[in-house]
């Protein structure tokens, strides 16, 4: 049975935040479509409110289609989430142009497209909400393009939120700190990173996950738009 409170267009399910975000949304009565380059599996007991899309952020028709596939002519989108990214370490000495296009293609690029395939679907008082970083703020050694991509991801929140205000539309965004996921783990670097964290700790993705239900929804969000939230245990405050 498909859940009753709305759809869901969740990128980057397949894992850590996205994989989070789909399973509260389910949980709270959406009906969610996963997108990312792979086949994911719905939550168990949640098979019949779940539908995986298969298609790469950086491919606009390919996002469409995608959508298209999974929804009836007259089905509308209330919730955009656009958690997929990538952050290979780059400096001034190691990137290249394929490190730099592959960067912003799928963190900038990438939301653009996803918005621009949702748009024709987006419910008059949709909500969108677009995954920056705290390394939007403040400069991570190492990062170079993946901080530069995540202040674009800033500006561009801001920009669509004012875009598409007139529509009723919200656009906001959540730039996360340290968060226990998969790819986060494998650099080794997360029982120091939370040494550093005044809370003394990492955020786990359903934390993260609970914000992009918490801002997406009008009874908490419906003043908020152009905003984005960071979550960082106190480790970045703006």
């Amino acid at each position: 049975m498909h859940g009753t409170a709305g759809v869901a267009l969740i990128t980057g399910a397949a894992s850590g935040m996205g994989a989070s975000a789909v399973t509260l949304f389910l949980q709270r009565g959406y009906r969610v479509l996963g997108l990312d380059v792979v086949p994911t599996a719905a939550p168990s007991g949640y098979e019949q409110a779940y539908s995986s899309l298969v298609a790469d952020v950086r491919d606009r028709s390919a996002v469409s289609a995608a959508v298209d596939a999974a929804l009836a002519l007259e089905d509308v989108i209330d919730v955009v989430a656009n958690i997929a990214g990538v952050y290979p370490p780059t400096t001034l000495d190691t990137y290249d142009d394929d490190t730099y296009r592959r960067i912003f293609d799928i963190n900038v690029l990438g939301v653009l497209n996803v918005i621009a395939a949702a748009r024709p679907r987006l419910a008059g008082a949709a909500s969108i909400v677009n995954f920056a970083s705290v390394d939007a703020f403040e400069v991570s050694r190492g990062q170079l393009l993946y901080g530069a991509s995540k202040a674009a991801v800033v500006m561009l929140t801001k920009s669509l939120a004012l875009e598409l205000a007139p529509h009723g539309i919200r656009v906001n965004g959540i730039a996360p700190g340290w968060v226990a996921t998969p790819g986060n783990a494998a650099t080794g670097r997360m029982d120091a990173a939370a040494a550093s964290i005044p809370l003394g700790r990492v955020a786990q993705p359903e934390e993260i996950a609970s914000w992009v239900w918490l801002i997406s929804q009008p009874d908490y969000g419906a003043f908020l738009t152009g905003e984005t939230i960071v979550l960082s245990g106190g480790d970045v405050m703006r």
